[in-house]
């Protein structure tokens, strides 16, 4: 590519372009519409439009980006530096000018519009049995005539009073006993953690501490990070925080993650410490929001797909890039929180790492497992976690089975064309009226729909940004409801539909959902890409549900739950639809939240729990999507909406789609899919 307009590629938003070499990166951002916040007007003051450019290979996006990709570090930046600093890699992007083909980061402290984490804790009963918990404990003096160490006399009350074997004790709480004990006049508040091995000291307080002691719940996803704050004790989440996970400027997906590691060396080294940066950050950041004294947070259980869980072990992913997707370790692990960079907590904090179940379906999937129990259940459920990268267990008393599905980043906003993460201003749902093809929405930050009265004065100056993943699969099972869309996906044209909003794009049309150029915004369409996409992120996820159903030999399941801080906010009809969930009554479909987050925090307050995660995750079944036959029959036959075989009749009963059919102007039965006709 010529270095006189280069390519550049914007994360976590995906859209990408080509902009005169010298172009700075805020006004790259600005023409591609990416959501790059600045309030000085461009002169290096503010610091609000900070960003990270990547470096090396970026085979997704077909680019590899030089060291000089962008301008040199200008006075401006430098001034900037030394009187208020810039974080490691950062540049300003009112300053930093694009001379080469570059990927770059906007961090979400660099968003005008922030994300919306969409994680939020589930309220739900947990039965503590908590690995460290307080105990007092009294004991003897010193004796002249019975000499022995304050710690053997400690171990000796704690066998007395708690029926305990000698505890192990820490250097760093070993300095601090002698002046707790004298302080607290023989009597002592212990955090004391049962360890695989035996008891450990992990903090010490003079006489009676009646503080709670606290974990993190953490879900690691490859979009998301969300951690809730919990009383170990009790189950109760007391605080919730989240940010974007910070390796999304390496790679959307997992296995562009994968690559960079490859291809890039010291790439696995550089994602494991932008990980553990942010959740150190996180677990400061949430502590303080809560009033919670660092030292009282004393244990931790973290959940993530492998390539997660690998790179914040500081393991490098490269074998679960390739068959046969082995694994370093699959079992759960307990570990010093500190080896994992989250520094902000007790010093002496334990970190709890639930099983992975294989090499594609990770501990956020055990936790998931852990939370809904399918194997408890009379009902064959299939439970879907969905994501960028989709988990799902299909289940019941007799048989659970597992796979994962690379379903992209669709469903988050990426790789559509008005597509933003989840934040103020973003299309979050959408109705069509099937008479009038005319459009109504909603954005996140606005309890109004756009045609209620004072719809724009409550949506504020900013106006629509753009569309979420919940926006575009009800927009798109919309059109298809509305007859705007036919059973291959294709958009009509508007002599076809009988709606204006209806327009030529190239080969293609596209529907308008919102003409906002002529007020000084931006028309927000669903283009014929757009939906293409949404329709191989469907396929992949019900091609993978597929698979699962034939190793238990069904066409059907009894109910479905959806999981995961997407499948919370997807209605049930528009997904099924859109086929993205078999045919089921309506009833029978429920979200369950953020179920990794749930399974998380189950882990974190009860050590009965991870024992029979453990036990449980030896027994499911793993189906491996990669090298099944019948993925790719599944998937093409998925690509139709909702199915080009599968029938729909819970569907069909609460809404039938019409018989449209915008390749060939004849009509057909429902779903029959059949292959768009080239041009001669």
């Amino acid at each position: 590519m010529s270095r006189e307009m280069p390519r550049v590629v914007f994360t976590p938003s995906g859209k990408r372009g080509q902009v005169p070499a010298g172009t700075t990166v805020l006004e790259g951002a600005r023409q591609l519409g990416v959501d790059l916040d600045s309030v000085c007007g461009g002169r290096g003051i503010c610091s609000k439009c900070q960003i990270s450019p990547g470096r090396g290979a970026f085979p997704k996006h077909g680019l590899s980006v030089a060291e000089d990709a962008l301008s040199p570090l200008n006075d401006v930046e430098r001034r900037y530096d030394e009187k208020r600093g810039l974080a490691p890699g950062r540049r300003l992007g009112c300053q930093a000018r694009i001379l080469a083909d570059v990927v770059i980061d906007v961090p979400p402290e660099s968003q005008l519009h922030r994300q919306v984490v969409r994680k939020a804790a589930e309220v739900r009963a947990v039965e503590t049995d908590p690995a460290t918990r307080l105990c007092l404990v009294e004991m003897a003096e010193p004796d002249l005539h019975a000499p022995s160490g304050d710690l053997q006399r400690l171990n000796a009350a704690l066998a007395d009073q708690w029926d305990l074997p000698p505890a192990a004790c820490p250097l760093s709480v070993l300095s601090r006993l002698q002046p707790a004990l004298r302080k607290g006049g023989w009597t002592v508040t212990l955090a004391l953690h049962r360890g695989a091995s035996g008891p450990e000291i992990l903090d010490i307080w003079p006489g009676f501490f009646e503080a709670p002691l606290c974990g993190l719940a953490i879900d690691l996803g490859s979009t998301t990070i969300a951690l809730h704050l919990t009383d170990l004790a009790t189950g109760e989440v007391i605080a919730s925080s989240g940010a974007m996970n910070p390796q999304i400027r390496f790679g959307e997906d997992l296995m562009s993650r994968v690559s960079y590691a490859m291809m890039n060396p010291g790439g696995a080294a550089e994602m494991t410490a932008a990980v553990r940066a942010t959740l150190d950050g996180l677990a400061a950041g949430i502590a303080t929001e809560a009033g919670i004294d660092p030292r009282c947070i004393v244990e931790a259980a973290l959940v993530g797909n492998p390539v997660m869980h690998h790179l914040l072990l500081g393991i490098d992913p490269v074998e679960l890039g390739q068959a046969p997707f082995a694994l370093a370790t699959s079992e759960a692990a307990t570990l010093p929180a500190a080896a994992l960079g989250i520094g902000s907590i007790n010093p002496e904090a334990r970190a709890y790492l639930l099983p992975l179940i294989a090499g594609h379906v990770g501990a956020d999937a055990a936790a998931v497992a852990l939370s809904e129990a399918p194997e408890t259940s009379d009902d064959l459920t299939l439970i879907v976690d969905v994501g960028t990268n989709a988990e799902i267990l299909l289940g019941d008393r007799t048989r659970v089975l597992a796979c994962s599905s690379p379903t992209g980043p669709a469903f988050e906003g990426a790789q559509i064309s008005a597509g933003q993460r989840a934040a103020p201003g973003a299309i979050e749902r959408v109705r069509i009226d099937p008479e009038t093809k005319e459009p109504r929405f909603r954005v996140i930050g606005c309890e109004l729909w756009s045609d209620d009265p004072g719809f724009a004065a409550a949506l504020g100056p900013a106006g629509v940004t753009g569309i979420c993943g919940s926006g575009i699969i009800e927009a798109v099972a919309e059109m298809r409801m509305a007859g705007l869309v036919d059973g291959s996906g294709l958009i009509g044209s508007a002599a076809q539909t009988g709606s204006d909003r209806c327009r030529p794009e190239g080969r293609t049309q596209s529907y308008l959902l919102l003409a906002g150029a002529a007020t000084g915004g931006r028309d927000i369409a669903v283009t014929q890409g757009d939906i293409r996409a949404i329709q191989l992120a469907k396929s992949a996820l019900y091609a993978g549900a597929r698979l699962l159903m034939d190793r238990r030999g069904v066409d059907r399941v009894d109910r479905v739950v959806l999981a995961g801080a997407f499948g919370a906010h997807i209605s049930p009809l528009h997904a099924m639809v859109l086929g993205m969930i078999p045919d089921v009554p309506l009833d029978r479909v429920r979200s369950a939240g953020n179920a990794a987050g749930t399974g998380a925090r189950i882990a974190l307050c009860s050590v009965a729990a991870r024992r029979l995660i453990e036990e449980n995750v030896r027994r499911i079944e793993k189906v491996e999507t990669a090298i099944e036959p019948r993925f790719q029959d599944h998937f093409v036959a998925a690509n139709a909406l909702p199915h080009a075989s599968d029938p729909f009749p819970e569907l069909a009963r609460i809404a039938p789609l019409p018989r449209v059919d915008f390749n060939t102007g004849g009509s057909r039965g429902e779903g029959e899919g059949r292959r768009r006709r080239r041009p001669r």
